[in-house]
């Protein structure tokens, strides 16, 4: 099940949301938990013991932990390889085998396993408990059902943001529910559906036009990598608003997860403001312990690479995911011994050309089915493969999806939001009454596009 389904939308929320509401709160732990293993159960029954498996596992290793103190070290390490193991099998195993029989020349069966939803996010989650109660940082929970809870919690189950178990280790037990953080969740979670239905959709649909067009041409390759580019965005950021607003639903107060990442002037400046739960993550659990930057000079520049290597590994069991995280890794350490200090003297518009195209180009990368298609794609760019310039198809698409691409530039930005912040700062009782009609505008608008059948799909299910 995903959020931007009738389903959803019409059926789970209000039942769950009613349900919710009614019981006395010592049950509406019970609820979520029992709400968030229905929405798994929906979407990928089978797995739903495996999620199971992995919680009651960092369950008993985070109670060990706090009771045997002299072997803490030993049940961390325990537990974290179990989540890896789980992760690593049933993620990358077909990944390996695959590279031993081209290595090698053999050729053994692929396991050709259904990759479990969210296991990448929800393995995150329990390793970075694991690890804060190792530290001292958190206190193991000692009920099973909140530990649960906070695992499998629907709105941040399938795609994030990445919340830390210190986040609503409060909210567990004592979170405030009122009218106002209830109508802020919906209004979230309207724009990020919005985002969602309304452009990464659309912009889908135009990146499936080109990859069934045998009429390819230069332009056709820029209509491409710029629907890839804003598409990801919209797509990813759009759950991230729909899980927020879920959260303010429920009593809980997520993370932010994107700040207008395509306004940045540098690679160091977009990897602050883009997925920032997960790169949070992975410097405070991986890059310090490393050693961060407070070791020698070639010691850091690994630190960065492994970093990245294990970034693009994250997120997909492929070469073009790797490659896609070293890329970064590589441009961050270029920037860090002397490009940052370029970009920062050159004009903005110089800074944020060369963010966007090093974006662009690292989404091609990214959305890859294989190195010969990404190739492709890269190269159609400049016009290899003698690619015409232009073809009637190509002008007919631009024309066709121009206003999307006008809508996505400018929602990729905060000049909407700050417009918004000044009206409502002039006209408070202009925005009270513009307000719910332009978010009940967008509701119906979204739901008559679920209702038409149009292209739905979910980028995340592949990572």
């Amino acid at each position: 099940m995903v959020f931007s389904s009738l389903t959803f939308i019409f059926y789970f929320l209000p039942i769950v949301l009613g349900i919710y509401f009614i019981v006395p709160f010592k049950l509406k732990n019970l609820v979520l938990f029992i709400a968030s293993m229905l929405f798994y159960f929906f979407g990928e029954p089978k797995y739903a013991i495996l999620m199971l498996i992995s919680i009651a596992s960092t369950y008993i290793h985070g109670i060990l932990m706090e009771k045997y103190e002299k072997h803490a070290k030993k049940f961390m390490i325990s537990s974290i390889v179990i989540s890896i193991g789980l992760l690593m099998f049933f993620k990358y195993t077909d990944f390996f085998i695959l590279n031993i029989n081209s290595i090698f020349n053999v050729d053994i069966g692929l396991l050709k396993f259904a990759l479990p939803i969210g296991i990448s996010f929800y393995t995150f989650q329990m390793i970075s408990y694991i690890i804060d109660v190792y530290r001292k940082e958190a206190k193991a929970q000692k009920s099973f059902l909140k530990l649960a809870t906070y695992v499998a919690l629907f709105p941040q189950l399938v795609a994030g943001p990445i919340v830390r178990y210190t986040t609503i280790e409060k909210e567990l037990d004592d979170r405030k529910h009122s009218f106002d953080e209830f109508s802020n969740g919906v209004r979230r979670f309207v724009i990020g559906l919005s985002k969602k239905i309304l452009i990464a959709n659309v912009l889908g649909d135009c990146i499936n036009k080109f990859n069934l067009s045998d009429e390819k041409s230069v332009l056709f390759y820029w209509i491409y990598a710029i629907a890839v580019t804003l598409q990801i965005y919209f797509d990813f950021s759009g759950y991230s608003d729909m899980a927020i607003g879920l959260g303010k639903m429920l009593g809980f107060k997520f993370p932010e997860n994107f700040n207008y990442p395509y306004i940045a002037k540098s690679v160091t400046d977009f990897w602050r403001r883009w997925h920032m739960t997960l790169s949070s993550c992975f410097r405070d659990y991986v890059y310090i312990p490393l050693g961060g930057n407070r070791v020698s000079k070639l010691k850091w520049f690994r630190n960065i690479l492994v970093v990245w290597f294990l970034t693009g590994f994250w997120h997909g069991a492929a070469w073009n995911f790797i490659l896609w995280g070293l890329l970064y890794g590589v441009l961050l350490i270029i920037e860090k011994v002397g490009l940052l200090k370029i970009l920062e003297k050159v004009p903005s518009f110089i800074s944020r050309v060369y963010l966007l195209l090093v974006v662009m180009i690292g989404f091609v990368l990214f959305n890859g089915e294989s190195m010969s298609q990404i190739f492709e794609n890269i190269g159609g760019l400049v016009g290899t493969g003698n690619v015409p310039l232009v073809t009637t198809e190509s002008i007919f698409y631009l024309k066709n999806y121009a206003s999307i691409f006008i809508i996505g530039f400018i929602a990729a930005t905060p000049l909407v939001k700050n417009l918004c912040v000044k009206l409502k700062e002039k006209a408070p009782k202009v925005v009270n009454v513009l307000e719910p009609v332009v978010l009940t505008t967008l509701l119906v608008v979204c739901v008559s596009f679920l209702v038409d059948g149009s292209f739905n799909p979910f980028l995340y299910f592949r990572f």
